[in-house]
């Protein structure tokens, strides 16, 4: 069955039996799944509907529209993975000036309760609701005995030594530590993109690459040279994916460029994936094409060394 996807929550309360979560779920990480898992699992014993709250546009672009906010994943790649998650219905909440002046208790009243129809509700131990973030979990917990459903607080997943949260993977990805990303992750971190003409360098060095651009509104690695799998079609190549701006020809627009193994066929025109598997080294200036068709040939030999030692440890 498809997931049903509505905009806004005013008479939208006859689903059977809603069971939510509520957040901006930017990155779907495995904190983020742990919720959706309780979701699931809840309406499904109860012959209910799994439903993700989230917003649109997302908080900070109206409460501090002065943040360059980036993002983990796509809007078409996060409504995949709730369906992925088991999730029935994603109900997106217009996010404006208005609604951010809600109290606690008229969003708990008002969207929760009357909106939603909402019996059992699962979030994080540190959530903030209504004008300012002004109500807490106990607040919450309180309210939805006044109107009707159930709080569930949960515990936040840890790992790698701290709290797992879409800020602190943004972080880890800036810095370059895409493998440390992916285990907060639960999967390789990925941009989407359309294959577009370059200016053939890659070709002239020996080294036939991919160029996509670098979506503005999204986060990228750290400048530098990647292990990486690229995907399209259902197919998947290794691959080694430079990021950067080309320093040994001029500096020029920040381009995702990825060399594919093992006879790629041409992919000018079509969408392709790049997954981060771990980074090779730094951005570097060269002396010229001869240096950098060198380096680029050990890079290739140890992006190979790298996944091989991946999928060894995966099991794969």
């Amino acid at each position: 069955m498809s997931m049903k996807v509505t905009r806004g929550y005013a008479g939208e309360s006859v689903r059977p039996y809603p069971v939510a979560t509520i957040g901006n779920f930017d990155g779907h990480h495995i904190g983020h799944r742990a919720l959706f898992q309780a979701v699931s699992r809840t309406a499904r014993q109860a012959g209910g509907t799994a439903l993700a709250l989230t917003f649109d546009p997302h908080p900070v672009k109206i409460l501090a529209p002065h943040v360059d906010l980036r993002f983990l994943t796509s809007p078409e790649e996060k409504l995949a993975r709730f369906q992925e998650a088991g999730i029935d219905e994603v109900v997106f909440l217009e996010f404006s000036e208005t609604f951010a002046m809600l109290s606690p208790e008229a969003f708990a009243d008002q969207v929760l309760s009357r909106g939603l129809g909402l019996k059992e509700l699962f979030v994080g131990q540190h959530f903030g609701f209504g004008h300012k973030r002004a109500g807490k979990i106990a607040d919450l917990v309180a309210l939805g005995s006044r109107y009707g459903f159930a709080v569930h607080p949960m515990d936040p997943v840890t790992a790698s030594g701290g709290v797992v949260s879409s800020t602190r993977i943004r972080q880890l990805i800036q810095a370059g530590d895409v493998a440390q990303a992916a285990i907060l992750l639960g999967r390789q971190y990925a941009m989407t993109g359309v294959v577009a003409p370059g200016a053939q360098r890659g070709q002239e060095l020996g080294w036939r690459t991919a160029n996509l651009p670098v979506p503005p509104d999204r986060v990228a690695p750290a400048d530098g040279v990647y292990a990486t799998v690229a995907v399209w079609n259902q197919r998947r190549w290794d691959s080694v994916a430079y990021i950067g701006t080309r320093p040994t020809f001029g500096a020029g627009e920040r381009l995702l460029e990825v060399h594919l193994f093992d006879d790629a066929p041409d992919l000018y025109g079509h969408h392709m994936t790049v997954e981060f598997v771990d980074r090779v080294r730094l951005d570097m200036q060269f002396s010229g094409a001869d240096a950098l068709s060198r380096q680029i040939a050990r890079d290739v030999e140890s992006v190979r060394t790298m996944l091989q030692k991946h999928r060894e440890v995966l099991g794969k």
